[in-house]
């Protein structure tokens, strides 16, 4: 893939460019990013993709830790309330 295909709004790729930026900024930068990712493709080869390209040059940049956090696998969800939740107590 052309990094026009993986970031086509140029959002990961200017969140580099943003001198001072905070994890939590990239965060954002990078939901927004998830959010409008075209559909049908992989997310996970995505973020590998970007993060080949951008993290031998960044390696401590807030950014490529938020991608190499997106490749992690979520945690499961847990059951939170229901009927049986509150009969236990």
């Amino acid at each position: 893939m052309i990094m026009t295909e993986l970031d086509p709004r140029g959002l990961i790729r200017e969140s580099y460019r943003i001198e001072g930026i905070s994890g939590p900024e990239c965060r954002s930068i990078f939901l927004d990013w998830a959010l409008g990712a075209v559909a049908g493709n992989d997310t996970k080869t995505m973020i590998t993709a970007l993060l080949a390209h951008y993290s031998d040059e960044f390696p401590d940049h807030p950014m490529t830790q938020v991608l190499r956090e997106g490749l992690a696998k979520a945690a499961p969800t847990k059951r939170r309330g229901g009927r049986k939740a509150r009969l236990e107590r």
